[in-house]
C-alpha cells in the first residue's frame, strides 16, 4: 500500500517533449527581435557557409531574404556531440513539488526542461547527444548519438529524475565529472545543470574535476541552477520556519529577517566567487534562475554553438 501511494505521488511531467517543443518554437519565434535575425524558422535546416567551403549547396533563395550565406544541411551530417550532465541530487528538487508546467517548476524540473528543449533543438541540427545523471551515486550514462530512438530514451530519463526523490543524497559533483570526462572522449560542447550546494569537499576539488572535462578541448558551460527568489534573495514572510537541509538533514528554527541581509551578503559573495573561478578556467558560468524562462539558456547554446562548430 505504501508503495501505490508513492507511485500516486509521482506525477512529475504530463509530456516531456511537447513541453520542450513549445519552449523551442517559442524561443524561435523571437529571435527575430535577437542578434541571430535570420536563422528564425530556418535555422534548424542550414548552417552557416564558411569561406573555402565548395558553393554547390548554398540556398541562394535564403541568400535573398537574408543578405547572408547559408548551406543546406543533409541528413548525415553530425556537426556537434553534445553531452548534457544533471545534477539530481536533493537539493535540486527544492521547492517540493508534484507536477510540472513551464510556469512551475522547481530546480531538477527547470534543469530537466532546459535539457529536452536544448535535446529539440539539436535533433533538429542533427547533432548528437549523450546524458549524465548523478546524485550520490553515477545514476545514468548514455554516449553522444543523433538518433530518433537514443532521443526518446534519453527524455524518458530525463522524465524519470523528476520524480525520483532523493533523500538526505549527499552530492560528490567533482567525483562524477572525472567519471563522466574519462567517457567522453571526441570533443564535445558539455553542458552541466546543477545547483552547485557543495557538503563534502571544497570547491577546488569540484574546479579541478571541471578542468578534468575540458582536457579533451570540450567546451563546458555551467547551468548555475538556483530559485534567485528565495535562495539568494532570502524572501521569505517573517514567520518563524524551520530550514532544513535536503542533503544532511540539519535543520535551524528562525525568523527569515533576523539573519536575511547576512545570508544575502554571503551567498552573493559565495557565487561571485563561483563567477570568477569559472572565468579563471575558462569555463562558461550562466546563471540559470528557475522562475526565468529559458530563453538565455538557448540563446548561450547559439552563441556557444557558432565558437565551437
Amino acid at each position: 500500500m505504501n508503495i501505490q501511494n508513492e507511485l500516486n505521488k509521482a506525477e512529475g511531467f504530463k509530456n516531456l517533449e511537447l513541453l520542450a517543443k513549445q519552449v523551442v518554437e517559442g524561443f524561435i519565434a523571437g529571435m527575430h527581435k535577437s542578434p541571430f535575425h535570420g536563422f528564425s524558422a530556418e535555422f534548424a535546416e542550414h548552417k552557416i557557409y564558411n569561406k573555402g567551403e565548395s558553393t554547390r549547396h548554398i540556398d541562394w533563395k535564403l541568400f535573398a531574404k537574408t543578405e547572408k550565406l547559408y548551406t543546406k544541411r543533409y541528413d548525415d551530417e553530425t556537426n556537434l556531440r553534445c553531452h548534457i550532465i544533471i545534477d539530481n541530487s536533493s537539493s535540486m528538487h527544492y521547492p517540493e513539488m508534484r507536477s510540472f508546467s513551464i510556469e512551475n517548476l522547481n530546480k531538477i524540473a527547470f534543469s530537466v526542461l532546459a535539457a529536452a528543449s536544448l535535446m529539440q533543438i539539436l535533433k533538429k541540427q542533427r547533432d548528437a547527444v549523450g546524458l549524465s545523471v548523478y546524485s550520490d551515486a553515477y545514476d545514468y550514462y548514455a554516449p553522444e548519438k543523433g538518433s530518433e530512438r537514443h532521443h526518446q530514451m534519453l527524455l524518458n530519463h530525463l522524465s524519470e529524475a523528476v520524480v525520483s526523490k532523493h533523500k538526505s543524497k549527499q552530492t560528490e559533483t567533482y567525483k562524477y565529472m572525472h567519471e563522466i570526462a574519462e567517457k567522453i572522449h571526441k570533443r564535445s560542447m558539455i553542458f552541466l545543470f546543477t545547483d552547485m550546494f557543495q557538503t563534502n569537499e571544497e570547491d577546488a576539488k569540484l574546479f579541478e574535476a571541471l578542468r578534468h572535462l575540458k582536457y579533451n578541448k570540450h567546451e563546458v558551460i555551467l547551468f548555475h541552477v538556483f530559485d534567485k527568489e528565495k535562495e539568494l534573495k532570502f524572501n521569505f514572510d517573517n514567520k518563524p520556519k524551520r530550514f532544513i537541509d535536503v542533503e544532511t538533514g540539519e535543520y535551524i528554527n528562525l525568523y527569515a529577517d533576523s539573519i536575511k541581509e547576512n545570508y544575502n551578503d554571503a551567498v552573493s559573495t559565495y557565487f561571485e566567487a563561483l563567477k570568477l573561478k569559472c572565468l579563471q578556467y575558462k569555463i562558461k558560468y550562466v546563471e540559470a534562475d528557475v522562475n526565468k524562462d529559458f530563453d538565455n539558456i538557448l540563446t548561450t547554446y547559439m552563441v556557444e554553438r557558432k565558437k565551437f562548430v
